[in-house]
């Protein structure tokens, strides 16, 4: 057992470098693209391309306080976008209602294929 879990630390420990030097190199890739004014980059045997988002954060007080309905609080019971979209969409919540409730937060997404 005392291997498992001594690999399992080492493996965890990788995993954090990992993940730190893919937020590095993400950020450079994202700045180089941005440097150059362009949202799809081939570059040897690997095709770059930057997709942009809005994501919608709600604010928790706001959209308690727009929805008037405490069981549709209950059947959120906290803010998750895509929970939101989908009661927009079945005409439970008005999204006129909702429009002071979030901040927009642009987001770029990295994809990275192999030609």
């Amino acid at each position: 057992m005392d291997k498992k879990v001594k690999r399992y630390f080492q493996l965890k420990q990788k995993q954090k470098e990992i993940e730190q030097e893919l937020t590095e190199l993400r950020g450079e890739i994202l700045v180089h693209c941005e440097d150059q004014g362009v949202s799809e980059l081939e570059t040897g045997k690997y095709r770059v391309k930057v997709v942009h988002q809005e994501r919608k954060e709600y604010d928790d007080i706001k959209l308690y306080e727009s929805l008037g309905d405490l069981e549709v609080w209950r059947l959120l019971s906290r803010p998750d976008s895509s929970k939101i979209a989908g009661l927009i969409k079945l005409n439970v919540l008005n999204e006129e209602k909702l429009k002071d409730t979030y901040a927009v937060k642009n987001v770029s997404l990295l994809q990275v294929d192999k030609k």
